[in-house]
């Protein structure tokens, strides 16, 4: 594995992650339903306060995807006609898919939201991991094939 590519891939899929985030946030009505849910949800003011620690905790989740792509791979990934997007986006969907099922969804059980919410979350998640697998795909390039 080549970690210099493993962070470049990581640090970039944390960018696309965040860029995605805030056109669905525009896209989609999430705001609205999290106001409907304030005694869940922080303030967006003491959300500011914390948000570093949530920035941290994706980047760091980013590079562990860049480095679970990277160990996944064997020369012959990269002799099956495939391209570095479809293979990016083969890899986001399984990603997106892990978690929005093990975590917003799973999780809907426990805080007090409702179902619209759940869902909106888990298609904005699942498009901003899609998105994220890509920019690991297109960034990451095995020291040898």
């Amino acid at each position: 594995m080549n970690y210099s590519r493993i962070a470049l891939a990581g640090l970039g899929a944390t960018v696309a992650y965040f860029a995605l985030g805030f056109l669905l946030l525009a896209l989609l009505p999430l705001a609205d339903e999290v106001r409907q849910f304030a005694a869940v949800y922080r303030p967006e003011e003491s959300m500011k306060r914390v948000a570093p620690v949530g920035m941290v905790a994706m980047l760091l989740s980013m590079m562990a995807l860049a480095a679970l792509y990277a160990s996944s791979f064997h020369a012959s990934s990269f002799r099956d006609g495939s391209s570095s997007v479809a293979r990016g986006m083969r890899f986001g969907f399984f990603v997106g898919v892990f978690a929005a099922g093990s975590s917003v969804l799973h999780n809907y059980v426990s805080p007090n939201i409702g179902l619209r919410l759940a869902l909106l979350q888990a298609v904005a998640y699942f498009v901003q991991l899609l998105g994220s697998g890509v920019v690991i795909a297109l960034t990451y390039r095995p020291s040898r094939l």
